[in-house]
């Protein structure tokens, strides 16, 4: 349990924006069910719904630790501390089952630790930090996370040539801005 206060029970509307984001999120990948087999597709996409609770929890954790008493940069460098044991551990199995990355792949990853870890990280960590005490503001924040599926689709497209969405991909990404306009948009 994160809290002890009002912010410790989750608003229904939040709940069912994060469902229909997840359904859209699951609606996008079960085109490539045929193509990599369902548990090939499990295991890539079970991470990802662990990240996506493990990520927010750490970031509210870590504001209640600390009481507002570290800005977004600290925040950032205390959860990159904290998950440094779990990525060691994680880059060595890698290593030792598929060999060192190549260079394009490093740049890759430079590209997305750049972009997707600092700066997208920066502007999550100090929005939530402005809505900590309204759990309904915060979730709604939370739910902008799964906006990178869609920018993650049409960047693959525009800068790697992957082709445009299918449309059953459209439907998903449909149901994730659906998903989020519901948590964001509750005021209005």
């Amino acid at each position: 349990v994160l809290y002890d206060d009002e912010r410790a029970v989750i608003p229904r509307r939040a709940v069912a924006g994060a469902l229909v984001v997840l359904a859209g999120v699951a609606v996008m990948q079960a085109q490539h069910v045929h193509a990599v087999g369902a548990g090939v597709l499990l295991a890539g996409v079970l991470p990802v719904v662990v990240a996506a609770f493990a990520y927010p929890a750490g970031n509210r954790r870590t504001m209640e630790l600390a009481g507002g008493r570290l800005d977004t940069w600290q925040r950032i460098l205390a959860m990159v501390l904290a998950s440094l044991p779990f990525w060691l551990v994680l880059s060595t199995a890698g290593l030792v089952h598929a060999g060192a990355p190549g260079g394009g792949q490093l740049a890759q990853s430079a590209v997305v630790a750049v972009v997707g870890g600092l700066l997208a990280t920066a502007l999550f960590f100090g929005a939530t930090a402005r809505v900590r005490r309204d759990p309904t503001r915060l979730a709604a924040v939370e739910a902008t996370q799964s906006g990178e599926v869609v920018f993650a689709a049409g960047l693959e497209a525009v800068l790697l040539g992957a082709g445009l969405p299918s449309p059953l991909a459209w439907a998903g990404i449909a149901l994730i801005v659906a998903g989020i306009g519901s948590t964001v948009l509750r005021d209005r």
